[in-house]
């Protein structure tokens, strides 16, 4: 299993509720929610991955159940997983998504690789 689709089910319906619209692209081995071009959460194994503000990054860290997303031994500033007993309620995992969607307008777009 690549991804939890329960656990992207439930993104989903955070975002049509909130009216967001997005985009889904296999990638990293999940499942990423891309938000007007832009990274904003993906679903890897049974993991949240949430990009948001660099700003809020170290009190993010404080939270039940984030961890630092780490996949070279070198943390990524602004971007966190989000384990099962962060996210276990609605109300946990919706603090997560608006927190992600908050920062997506001030996110950079990776750029586009040249054909």
């Amino acid at each position: 299993m690549a991804y939890d689709e329960e656990l992207v089910d439930r993104v989903r319906r955070h975002f049509r509720i909130k009216e967001v619209a997005w985009e889904e692209k296999k990638m990293m081995g999940g499942l990423c929610l891309m938000v007007d071009e832009k990274m904003c959460v993906g679903v890897s194994e049974d993991r949240l991955m949430v990009r948001l503000d660099p700003a809020d990054y170290a009190a993010a860290l404080d939270k039940t159940g984030a961890e630092p997303m780490d996949f070279t031994g070198r943390p990524m500033k602004g971007f966190v997983w989000v384990f099962e007993e962060g996210m276990a309620t609605a109300v946990d995992l919706g603090w997560w998504l608006d927190e992600a969607l908050a920062f997506n307008p001030k996110a950079k777009a990776s750029r586009k690789k040249k054909r």
